[in-house]
């Protein structure tokens, strides 16, 4: 490491919940060779996901624990590098307005983004798992403690509330439209769900969902409106349901019940009412409706 600049400084992320061997071997190597080690934490504009689950606080306190004569310090994403290692630099200087510095990261780090004013040091890749496999395994445990619930409610409640998109299609073959209904339902509903990460668009997800719950294939999908859903799954929660509406013309197979869909029935479309909807499509049949007398 260099040992003729005054201050190290160590750009990561370190979210994990306990530090790790070569977290340890990075911070003492570099504490020995610097008077003064300065730790900046990324941190994520989204709030506790897979790959930034821990805030600055958690993981500062974390650092700190275990070394308490470190500076950590904060340095937010952006979507541009250079107005990043701008900020870096500032920040640097701002913490430590004297002194000479070095940077340091692995390969895989903060460097290949860096187009600052300071050397940096690449530092040879430790064996030690990776940060993404420790988050990984701790997902797959439960403990049975007061701290382990206390974290779960503590990120479902540093979260920002979320909307979940989802899709429903009114399936047309000539004046008929196709419906379905689910388990333990006496009305129809719209066929539907939710969007998927692997969907390039809604259109998309508004196809795979009807092939998924019909075994239908649709074409000429077309774009109704949007409506939040009273699904009662949420009715208590701040998380809502808004859907994209469609609507699509059959295009080929044989209709059958699939996935959460119990039954398949077609409709007239013109008398289509609320006495054969579910209350929580109405907006959808008013929406339905609306398109079909092209008001």
């Amino acid at each position: 490491m260099e040992k003729s600049k005054d201050i190290g400084v160590i750009v990561g992320r370190f979210q994990v919940h306990e530090l790790h061997p070569g977290h340890l071997e990075l911070i003492n190597g570099v504490a020995a060779n610097h008077k003064r080690v300065v730790v900046f934490l990324g941190v994520s504009a989204a709030l506790v996901t897979k790959s930034n689950p821990l805030d600055f606080v958690t993981r500062k306190e974390m650092l700190l624990q275990a070394f308490p004569h470190i500076t950590v310090l904060s340095i937010p994403d952006t979507p541009s590098d250079m107005d990043w290692s701008r900020e870096l630099d500032k920040r640097i200087r701002e913490a430590c307005p004297m002194g000479s510095v070095m940077m340091y990261g692995s390969r895989d780090s903060f460097i290949t983004y860096y187009h600052g004013s300071f050397a940096t040091t690449e530092l040879p890749a430790h064996q030690s798992t990776s940060g993404t496999e420790i988050r990984n395994g701790i997902s797959q445990e439960v403990k049975a403690s007061p701290d382990f619930r206390a974290g779960v409610i503590f990120a479902a409640y540093n979260q920002y509330p979320k909307v979940f998109p989802t899709v429903d299609v009114a399936i047309m073959k000539s004046d008929m439209v196709l419906l379905g209904r689910k388990p333990k339902a006496d009305k129809f509903r719209f066929i539907g769900g939710f969007s998927d990460v692997t969907d390039n668009c809604y259109e998309e997800a508004a196809a795979r969902e009807v092939e998924e719950e019909t075994g239908l294939t649709v074409e000429n999908i077309k774009y109704i409106g949007s409506a939040k859903i009273d699904d009662w799954r949420y009715r208590s929660e701040v998380d809502k349901i808004i859907t994209l509406f469609f609507k699509a013309d059959y295009k080929e197979g044989q209709a059958k019940a699939n996935d959460d869909i119990v039954e398949l029935k077609w409709f007239k479309a013109a008398t289509l009412s609320e006495e054969q909807i579910v209350k929580e499509h109405y907006v959808l049949l008013k929406l339905f409706h609306q398109t079909q007398t092209g008001l």
